[in-house]
């Protein structure tokens, strides 16, 4: 039995990526007035970083969007890793941008810059923190339970631009104590290099996915306890293996059972077993193979 993503979970998360297309306008819009007002690097580079997210942002909408579509003749097991594709390519923006914003802080250890208006300027970017934080944390939780990388790549690309917009925040009202203007390319060289570890760790972990990477042990043992709940009847289960791609878990393994068993008999198994698995593992997709007792092993999964 091979399940599909329901068309209200589809919605619910195009709906979710349009809402971030939204939060990043807005949080652009707030982070380059308060550039334009102060002057200030590390404040620009804080803008730039929001139109990365704009970008991803809208990157995000049509990934999700392609990895909603049905099967079909060319793509028979789906479009679930089109996610993938999303978040690796947030991680290449995260780079790009952190380099513009190492060269606009070279020149400002160059050319240092006097700042204007910074308090103000430092509020409209505290209001903007303050929306992408609110945004950033309901794209990890929620995107994590609905299992969708783009989402949850682009929540951790909020995060960090929180991260760094609250330092950016702190080290210019030390600039502002201390009369130190170079503080400003310093914050601004210490933004770029945290958003080029962000972007390294977000492709990492979407690469892994793109490779077909197993499930969590945890789950791996939940599914396997599972399995030997459910297939009562059959004798064991062996070669269970697992794959994720984006909100789907593909579940394969070898459902022994007697050999005078009837086929009706051993596919009614394997409906109670794929039902179970479909119940208790989010987006779990599920194919089991036939085989008779001579081809158990020791290490199958025995039923209870």
């Amino acid at each position: 039995m091979w399940l599909g993503v329901s068309t209200t979970t589809a919605d619910k998360l195009k709906l979710a990526a349009i809402a971030s297309i939204a939060v990043a306008v807005v949080v652009l819009a707030l982070k380059y007035l308060a550039y334009w007002v102060t002057g200030s690097v590390a404040l620009y580079s804080d803008a730039l970083e929001s139109i990365v997210n704009l970008i991803t942002a809208l990157v995000a909408l049509y990934a999700i969007h392609v990895s909603a579509q049905p099967a079909d003749r060319r793509h028979q097991f789906g479009h679930h890793k089109a996610e993938y594709f999303s978040a690796v390519l947030e991680g290449v923006l995260i780079v790009v941008a952190a380099l513009l914003i190492f060269r606009e802080a070279y020149d400002a250890f160059l050319h240092p810059r006097a700042l204007s208006e910074p308090l103000r300027g430092l509020a409209i970017n505290g209001l903007a923190t303050a929306v992408n934080a609110g945004w950033s944390y309901f794209l990890l939780t929620w995107g994590r339970r609905q299992r969708s990388p783009a989402l949850v790549g682009d929540g951790w690309h909020l995060l960090t631009d929180v991260a760094t917009s609250v330092g950016v925040i702190i080290g210019l009202l030390l600039a502002m104590l201390t009369g130190w203007q170079l503080l400003d390319p310093a914050l601004a060289a210490l933004v770029a290099a945290n958003i080029l570890w962000a972007g390294w760790r977000l492709v990492r972990e979407s690469v892994s996915g793109l490779m077909d990477e197993a499930v969590t042990s945890e789950v791996a043992q939940h599914i396997r306890q599972v399995i030997s709940d459910n297939a009562q009847g059959a004798i064991e289960a062996h070669d269970v293996k697992t794959r994720t791609a984006g909100r789907v878990t593909f579940i394969e393994f070898h459902l022994v059972v007697p050999g005078s068993m009837t086929v009706a008999a051993s596919h009614l198994i394997c409906n109670r077993i794929e039902e179970a698995l479909t119940k208790d593992v989010h987006g779990a997709q599920v194919l089991i193979h036939v085989e008779p007792e001579e081809e158990a092993k020791a290490t199958g999964v025995p039923v209870v």
